[in-house]
């Protein structure tokens, strides 16, 4: 696939594409490799010569898929690819101990984190530029809009608030989960057999700490091979930061219609344009993330449903089909935040518009509270405060970036 199908897939260059794997397979291996020193059973030197092989070793993934298929996932091939370039002096530094879930588990996670922290410098500068957005138009009187129709008056610097408070919430989301990321380490079927064999004097906690160590991550007290709450968490937390900005991107949608025309995409020289009508500037970025938003659910619900059904010490077929909804639902995720990011940043307001709407629904927008003052502006409720409140929220909280 070359993303013809997936506009705006080169934002996500390198998050979860098949260089990308391989080349975090590999970070495992070699992390694995100085763990098994502080194990004992391996040296330095060989420690070494794996990382140096690690280095320098280019799998193509087109001529590793046949084996792929044959091992039913990429960690055998690529083991023996790196045993190779070690050497038989050094061979049984690399992957002893190890599964091959351990690996590509692992691998996942640290794609993962890398993705999690990019969908989080993109909240930020979301959030960013909604708080300028909601600070800006704390009171500026627009239509409040229920079920498609008019209600009440409201402000929209309140919608940009509600905007901003889901972006909030997904980036504190997103940070919880990133940096409580565990590695896998079980052996063949949980119980870290070999490892125990071979060292029972060893330090196995020592061991374990320095293997997750290496590589920043959590070392996880216990396998997780078929408690996938960790591959769910990462899925639900990604799915929260789409569902936050498709919100946004659904409103900007329609506020942005030609007959309402209360919001407008910033211009970019080339987006937008029809292959046939010159005069349509086309809102792409609202659609795409909007775009993004429909599918992630549906990847998320993949990855509880591959959790529910794992069975025996280690799953077959459930734990595979986690790996494309999981390297997707990245993706998207990293795309969606980095185009809405430029979506808000330099979204355009029309405060006329607003005011104009407002005005001439005057008497449909305060019908709830009957006889009284007929301005628009009268009826607010707590709008002001509650836009105070969002942009405090989001100026006293910890930083997700």
């Amino acid at each position: 696939m070359t993303g013809l199908l997936e506009p705006g897939s080169p934002r996500a260059a390198g998050v979860a594409d098949d260089q990308a794997l391989l080349a975090a397979m590999l970070r495992v291996e070699v992390a694995w490799a100085r763990a098994l020193v502080v194990a004992g059973l391996a040296t330095a030197e060989s420690a070494a010569a794996v990382a140096a092989a690690a280095e320098v070793l280019r799998p193509d993934p087109v001529s590793l898929a046949a084996e792929t298929e044959a091992a039913g996932n990429p960690v055998a091939p690529l083991v023996a690819l790196l045993r190779d370039g070690v050497g038989s002096a050094h061979a049984g530094a690399v992957h002893r101990g190890l599964t091959s879930q351990d690996v590509l588990d692992t691998a996942l996670v640290l794609l993962a984190r890398d993705g999690l922290m990019r969908v989080a410098t993109d909240l930020r500068t979301t959030g960013d530029a909604l708080a300028e957005l909601a600070r800006a138009h704390r009171d500026t009187v627009t239509v409040g809009r229920t079920l498609t129709q008019y209600a009440v008056p409201t402000t929209f610097g309140l919608k940009a608030a509600h905007w901003l408070a889901g972006v909030d919430e997904a980036g504190r989301s997103i940070g919880a989960v990133r940096d409580q990321l565990p590695v896998q380490y079980g052996g063949a079927a949980g119980t870290r057999a070999l490892m125990t064999h071979l060292a029972p004097a060893a330090d196995h906690s020592a061991v374990l700490a320095a293997f997750a160590g290496d590589l920043g991550l959590e070392p996880a007290p216990l396998p997780w091979h078929t408690r996938r709450a960790t591959i769910t968490r990462i899925g639900d937390a990604l799915v929260s930061a789409t569902d936050a900005l498709g919100v946004l991107a659904a409103d900007v949608l329609l506020l942005g219609r030609p007959e309402v025309g209360e919001v407008h995409e910033g211009a970019s020289v080339g987006r937008g344009g029809s292959s046939t009508m010159p005069h349509k500037q086309n809102p792409v970025l609202s659609v795409l993330v909007r775009a993004a938003a429909l599918q992630a659910p549906l990847l998320g619900a993949q990855l509880h449903l591959a959790a529910a059904t794992s069975h025996d010490e280690r799953p077959g077929g459930a734990w595979h089909s986690e790996w494309p909804a999981l390297a997707r639902l990245l993706e998207l995720a990293v795309t969606a935040a980095s185009q809405a990011a430029e979506l808000a940043s330099g979204l355009e307001v029309d405060i006329d518009a607003m005011a104009g709407r407002a005005e001439s629904a005057a008497a449909a927008l305060l019908a709830e509270r009957g006889s009284g003052d007929p301005d628009p502006r009268s009826y607010l409720g707590q709008a002001g405060t509650l836009v105070d409140e969002a942009l405090r929220h989001w100026t006293d909280g910890a930083p997700h970036g």
